[in-house]
């Protein structure tokens, strides 16, 4: 089963030459100063390569993130920062706010930005592998895997680094609470889309599916509500996204839970359930349309135009039909006027985040190499701080074109 999910784009970040003259004093400490430039410059290459894949990512920002830790922590591991934390500008553009970038003199506001930018590549490459025709049972488990492992960044930076900022970050931008929750719960119900289609496909008890769908429209739901605050002119494509994803997922959980009633005799309530979940479909439908006509970050895409969308719609009049014919010629109950109270609990399938670490300093650290740095041969005139023309350039995303019968792009 094919999927669709809204990607906002990609941080994107001012080149940093890690060139400190006079403060470097040894070739241990210009050695790393290497390191740190080409690590980085390689691993910002990997999140536009489509010949990335995640062992690739996580190698690249291991190398990365291990050599930074020695500008964050003291190499005794005590709780005394590293003398480097503010030796360097760091220069990062936000996900909703164009290219309007945000700067802090600050290694922890780089080491977070960067580890957002490896999440939200988790979180893309789920959705080329998610959108593909014929999608394999091994790559709906990496897609599964991937979004998960997003959701672990995303909450570790929120939990553990964000609240070491000196700075704290502005509101609606990417380090604020309101939207890193945001992305950690779209990750998760993300995720359970991926449970929900395997669990179709294996014919699962259709309690089972619609307690899931039921979990993950609320996902969808907290998510929403989260960003509800913030301001429209670069939230509205993304919360459509967030409410056209509930609609079409309660409408999943009434459809199936339309089955269950139907096994269990209760034709009636059966009907009105589907009728519920042709109503949601249809609201859906709508909020698809709204979404594509809707400006701001994101792809430009018809969601009901996508195979995913499709299916359900078959599924709820085709399930409706079978009930109203049953009704007609077996059972004869009456409709009730209100839909039956969803309140289901799924036992199985919930989704977790994968916990995730920074991995620890590189050995290249040693307390000589430190002491190879010598701050008091700082420049005053403070030339670490970016030039003008070190601006970040918008990230150039690949553009991924869609399979002959998903009717979207995929960002």
């Amino acid at each position: 089963m094919t999927h669709w999910f809204h990607r906002n784009p990609l941080k994107a970040t001012a080149p940093v030459s890690f060139n400190y003259y006079g403060v470097v004093t040894g070739p241990s400490a210009s050695k790393i100063c290497n390191d740190l430039r080409s690590s980085r410059a390689r691993l910002l290459e990997l999140f536009t390569d489509l010949s990335c894949n995640p062992e690739m990512m996580k190698n690249a920002a291991d190398s990365y993130f291990s050599l930074l830790q020695g500008f964050i922590n003291s190499l005794d591991e005590s709780t005394q920062e590293s003398k480097l934390r503010f030796i360097q500008n760091f220069k990062w553009t936000d996900t909703l706010q164009g290219q309007v970038p945000s700067a802090q003199q600050d290694a922890v506001f780089e080491l977070i930005s960067m580890g957002f930018n490896v999440a939200l590549w988790y979180t893309k490459y789920a959705s080329r592998l998610a959108g593909k025709e014929n999608i394999t049972e091994d790559e709906a488990k990496e897609v599964h895997r991937s979004l998960k492992i997003a959701a672990g960044i995303f909450k570790h930076l929120k939990e553990s680094h964000i609240p070491k900022l000196i700075t704290p970050a502005e509101k609606g931008r990417d380090l604020e609470s309101r939207l890193i929750e945001a992305y950690v719960i779209q990750c998760q119900a993300e995720a359970q889309e991926v449970t929900i289609a395997r669990a179709i496909e294996l014919k699962h008890a259709p309690g089972l599916i619609a307690a899931l769908a039921y979990e993950t429209a609320n996902f969808y739901q907290r998510a929403d509500h989260t960003l509800s605050s913030l301001e429209p002119a670069y939230s509205a494509k993304w919360r459509k996204y967030l409410h056209l994803k509930m609609c079409f997922y309660t409408a999943y959980a009434y459809c199936y839970h339309g089955q269950t009633l139907l096994a269990g005799d209760k034709c009636g309530e059966a009907i009105r359930s589907l009728q519920e979940a042709e109503k949601l479909y249809a609201k859906a439908e709508a909020l698809c349309k709204e979404y594509g006509e809707t400006k701001g970050p994101g792809p430009t895409v018809k969601p009901s135009g996508h195979l995913f969308f499709r299916k359900l719609g078959n599924l709820v009049k085709n399930t409706l039909e079978k009930c109203q014919r049953e009704n007609g010629f077996i059972y004869f109950q009456k409709i009730p006027t209100e839909a039956p109270q969803l309140e289901l609990k799924a036992n199985y399938g919930l989704v977790e985040p994968v916990p995730f670490e920074f991995p620890p300093t590189s050995a290249q650290w040693t307390p000589e190499t430190l002491a190879a740095f010598d701050l008091t041969k700082r420049p005053k005139d403070d030339s670490t701080k970016p030039k003008p023309e070190e601006e970040g350039k918008p990230v150039k995303e690949p553009d991924i074109k869609p399979q002959k019968d998903t009717g979207c792009y995929i960002s």
